[in-house]
């Protein structure tokens, strides 16, 4: 089921595994507001570089991030419209849920208990 015409099922499942960790969900914290080196970023977690290094590509398979060359580095930035493009997701199903609320109330009305 496609909800949102700019998503695919596929980039939908991918977006919300990806978003599903809490250690990508800050790194996508992290790099929305400001660019970050792979290896600055695994010196916050309790993990091995390469396990923060498979965190950031799943991100980017996701469309979350991007990841850049700069000389020796790899840079990665939050991608902000792919988390306006799942944010949109999230209120169409909201929509959908206050219709559902909103007939409720409304035959409720119609007939008091």
């Amino acid at each position: 089921m496609v909800v949102d015409q700019t998503l695919s099922d596929i980039e939908v499942d991918r977006i919300f595994r990806a978003l599903a960790d809490a250690t990508r969900r800050d790194i996508v914290r992290r790099t929305l507001s400001a660019e970050a080196s792979v290896s600055v970023l695994a010196r916050d977690y309790d993990m091995s570089f390469a396990a923060v290094q498979k965190h950031v590509a799943m991100l980017e398979g996701a469309g979350l991030v991007t990841k850049h060359p700069r000389g020796r580095e790899r840079i990665v930035r939050g991608n902000p419209e792919a988390i306006r493009r799942a944010q949109q997701l999230l209120n169409t199903y909201e929509q959908i849920w206050r219709g559902r609320i909103d007939r409720l109330d409304a035959l409720l009305e119609e007939n008091p208990g």
